[in-house]
Parts: C-alpha cells; sequence; structure tokens
C-alpha cells in the first residue's frame, strides 16, 4: 500500500485542456464516492483549484491506482485519455508527500507563497471527511501538510509581498495600466478570488470600485463592505462601456462575456482601453474577445508568466521552505512507517504468548505433579525462547517500514503465522 497523487497542474497543463478537466465544488461528493468505488484505491481526496486538478490516494498498487485515477479523469471531463495522458503528474511514497507538503507551503503554485492554498488543502480534507472518502493514512496525511504549511509561513519569508493569485492578478493589472490611481474598476465575483482582488484595490487609489455577483445580495454586502457600488450582472454591458479594468473570477462552468457582448462595448468606448484580467478556470471571458481593438486580455496563462518573473528574488525563501519540507517529510515517513508495521508487531507478539500459553496448559495437564516453583522456571523458560525468536523478524519489519521490502515482510508474517 502506499500513497500516490495523480493530476494536472499549472505547471503540465495548457489553459485550453485544463478548464474542460475542472471538477466545480458542487460535483465533489459524487466524484469522491466514485473514485471509492474503484477497485485499486483505499481511500481519497481530490485538490481542484484554478491552478491545478489531483487526486491523493491511498492505493493497493501504483500502476492499478494511476489508471482508475486517469480513467476518473477521463469520465468525469469527458476528455479522452490519450488528450491529456502526457499533462498527468504521478508520484508515490516520499515523492507524493514531498508534492502535497510543497503545495501546502506554497512553493508549487503560480504565486510563489501564496496564502490560499492552505485553505484549498485544508477544506479538501474536509470535503474527503465529510464523504468518509478518507481513513487513517489520508487523514494524518492531510493533518501533516496542514501543519506544514502552517509551519512554513510562520519560520520563513516565503509569503511576504504578494501572497495570493488575487493580489497578484490586481499587481498584473497595475503594470499594464502604469498604475491604478483614478481608474474605474469592475470587479465580477464575490467569492474568495473576487473580494480578495477587489480587496487588493484598496491601496491603489481608485476612482470606483463596481462589484457584480450571481447572488444579487453577497454583491451588495462586498461591495458595501469595500465601499463600492453593486451592479447586477445584466448590467455588464453598460458597465464595460465605463470602466477602466475589468477583473473577474466567477465559478461558472461556462464563459459569461462572450465575443459579442465585448465588442458591442468596445465600439462605444470609441477607442479608450480596456484591460481585462480573467482569473477564472474555466474562463469568464471568450478568448477570442482578446482580438477587439482596444480589449487587452489576460488569463491564468498571463498570470503565471508575470508571478514567473518575481520568482528569482524569492530564491532564497523557497531554499528554505524546501529545506523545511524535506524534514518534514522524513519525520511523517519515519511516523508512519512505524504506526503501519505496529498492529503487526502487536498480532506476532500475541500470537507467541497464545501459542506458548497453550504449550504451558499442556505441560501443567501431563505433569501435575510439578511444583509452583518449577513451573515457574519453565514459564520464564518459554517466555524467553518466544521472545527470543520474534525478536529479530520484528527488528527486520520495524527497519524495512514504508518500503517495498517492509510490504513484503509484513505479508509473509500475516501468511506464516496466520495474523
Amino acid at each position: 500500500m502506499s500513497v500516490i497523487v495523480v493530476g494536472l497542474n499549472h505547471r503540465t497543463f495548457p489553459l485550453d485542456l485544463f478548464e474542460k478537466m475542472t471538477v466545480p465544488e458542487a460535483k465533489l461528493p459524487k466524484a469522491l464516492a466514485d473514485l471509492s468505488s474503484r477497485d485499486n484505491i483505499s481511500e481519497s481526496v481530490i485538490l481542484s483549484t484554478c491552478n491545478r486538478i489531483e487526486v491523493y490516494a491511498y492505493a493497493e498498487k501504483f500502476h492499478g491506482a494511476y489508471q482508475d485515477i486517469r480513467n476518473f479523469l477521463s469520465e468525469i471531463s469527458h476528455v479522452a485519455p490519450e488528450d491529456f495522458s502526457d499533462h498527468l503528474i504521478g508520484l508515490f511514497g516520499s515523492e507524493a508527500i514531498e508534492h502535497l507538503f510543497k503545495v501546502s507551503s506554497g512553493i508549487d503554485s503560480a504565486v510563489i507563497g501564496e496564502h490560499e492554498i492552505l485553505g484549498q488543502v485544508r477544506s479538501a480534507w474536509e470535503m474527503a471527511i465529510e464523504e468518509r472518502s478518507v481513513g487513517t493514512v489520508l487523514n494524518s496525511l492531510f493533518k501533516h501538510s496542514v501543519e506544514v504549511g502552517k509551519r512554513v509561513r510562520s519560520e520563513t519569508s516565503i509569503s511576504r509581498n504578494i501572497t495570493s493569485i488575487s493580489q497578484a492578478a490586481v499587481a498584473m493589472a497595475n503594470t499594464h495600466l502604469d498604475g491604478l490611481n483614478g481608474k474605474r474598476v469592475l470587479v465580477v465575483g464575490a467569492g474568495e478570488m473576487g473580494e480578495g482582488m477587489a480587496r487588493s484595490l484598496h491601496d491603489g487609489g481608485i476612482a470606483e470600485l463596481r462589484v457584480a455577483n450571481r447572488t444579487w445580495d453577497r454583491a451588495v454586502e462586498t461591495a458595501e463592505r469595500l465601499n463600492g457600488r453593486a451592479v447586477r450582472l445584466d448590467e455588464l454591458p453598460q458597465n464595460l462601456e465605463e470602466v477602466d479594468l475589468l477583473l473577474t473570477s466567477t465559478g461558472a462552468t461556462a464563459a459569461i462575456l462572450e465575443y459579442g457582448d465585448l465588442d458591442e462595448a468596445a465600439r462605444r468606448r470609441k477607442g479608450r482601453e480596456l484591460l481585462i484580467v480573467d482569473i477564472a478556470v474555466p474562463r469568464d471571458v471568450d478568448p477570442a474577445a482578446g482580438e477587439l481593438d482596444g480589449v487587452t486580455l489576460l488569463d491564468m496563462d498571463d498570470l503565471r508568466e508575470f508571478a514567473e518573473k518575481g520568482m528569482r528574488a524569492r530564491e532564497k525563501e523557497v531554499s528554505s521552505v524546501i529545506d523545511i519540507v524535506q524534514e518534514e517529510v522524513e519525520r511523517f515517513t519515519n511516523f508512519f512507517s512505524a504506526r503501519s508495521v505496529a498492529p503487526i508487531v502487536t498480532e506476532l507478539h500475541a500470537r507467541a504468548e497464545e501459542i506458548r500459553d497453550e504449550e504451558l496448559q499442556k505441560l501443567r495437564r501431563r505433569f501435575p505433579e510439578l511444583t509452583t516453583e518449577q513451573l515457574k522456571a519453565v514459564e520464564i523458560l518459554s517466555s524467553s525462547i518466544a521472545n527470543k525468536l520474534i525478536h529479530e523478524p520484528t527488528i527486520r519489519l520495524k527497519d524495512a517500514a514504508g518500503t517495498p521490502k517492509g510490504e513484503r515482510l509484513a505479508e509473509a508474517l500475516q501468511d506464516l503465522f496466520d495474523l
């Protein structure tokens, strides 16, 4: 049995492919149930964000579980396996554990050090608990990964400056517009990302903030809290004529702004430039709108490129994080290895005691004339022999725990002693 991770993330996939394969939050319960029914998967967690769709599993065999997860991703997205297999990551054992710890730490994100991912890891784990798709192994792993994420942020400077995708989106817009001072901004989406972008605008000296959301009450609440004005989604076309910047990140499964909507708005703007930053996955804005005169459209691919430019300045922090991650991988692996063989060791000792006790009872019946002192001597001798016989198998099993050899030894002991 081993921990594995299979999936797609921002380092491996093209955006146009990835947006077809995201798993909306509403579908996660059914998706987890589907995974749990697969032959080679014992436990599972799905981490689905704007940067990754990854399945973490505790599995009997890596190759069998890999195929199960690949098929699952194909079926849930209706994308043929051959269209995405070349982009899949597949890690197992300590490499899978290290990957999760790097994700929680924020160094596997498009924006290095972002803090949003830690909450997303926790939410994915909590969803799996609620749907009963995790057990002892993944519960321990994800609990540890959250602790690693917190430790990294408290002991290093990885989360200094830009610490979220929403902040990076605003920073990218600021760069493209040579500053946000005096700009009118429309934010579409009042969820975590949308509100994060709206909050990040506060120090930019913008002239006006407008907030649109599918749920009107949420738009009003967010706008009031941030000194903005709520607008309705059906009013987007007229608002696009007036603002300088559109920031959008909704959970919609299809584009909410089509080419025609932007074409009309661009014509009515009469040459005034409009910058659109769309960090939704799937995208909120039809990519073809970027070809319109006067419209600049940036998406997650552009955000990744923007974020990568600042990575060199943070190499020292990344190196410090990697040191912590590797230390924590070793700590978790040692803990898990010892815990995984503990039940077998306990059963082995119990089996030895059971056999020894049966033989002592036979001895008492066969030689009733033995004195208490003689029986005590036999009991001590038999205990010493039993302990010495199982001492070496116990030590070898503990030393090999967590390795393929350890699994073979554990299976052999279970078969030989009927454990």
